[in-house]
């Protein structure tokens, strides 16, 4: 499982022309699921995204998680993070998950985010979206369950 997540102080979504998704301070999170990926990774995302200490603390010192700031997640699926283009121009998506697999582990995700307290709010997946944020520093992190990157 993927993860791109950028700081914001706002963030939405609209999906096939209609907000389906809106937050002030916390994470944009892409999310992209691998062919590999159980509920093991579902676990590792769920538990390291929103402790990820990247808001400042009163020194200015990257030392605060989600958590701590009472931040929110805005969610959106995005298969083409397992987009693979380093054998020509056209990127093959042959490790992304097949989309009923992907949309089950996705929704668990987002689920378990909830359970911790977080406020979550979605894209609609499988649909057009246009997503909108303001990156906060800009900070942006990329995270891999498999830890290759």
């Amino acid at each position: 499982m993927r993860c791109v997540i950028q700081r914001v102080t706002e963030a939405s979504v609209k999906a096939e022309g209609k907000l389906s998704g809106q937050i002030q301070q916390g994470f944009m999170v892409l999310i992209g699921v691998s062919v590999r990926d159980t509920e093991k990774d579902v676990a590792y995302m769920a538990g390291k995204v929103p402790n990820l200490r990247i808001f400042e603390d009163d020194q200015g010192k990257m030392n605060r998680s989600l958590l701590d700031v009472g931040g929110s997640i805005l969610a959106v699926s995005q298969f083409t993070l397992y987009g693979d283009a380093r054998g020509g121009r056209r990127p093959g998506f042959t490790d992304a998950a097949r989309p009923e697999e992907a949309n089950r582990l996705y929704e668990q995700l987002v689920e378990a985010w909830r359970g911790m307290g977080v406020h979550v709010e979605t894209g609609v997946f499988r649909t057009d979206m246009k997503v909108s944020l303001v990156n906060d520093g800009p900070v942006t992190i990329l995270m891999d369950s498999e830890k290759t990157f």
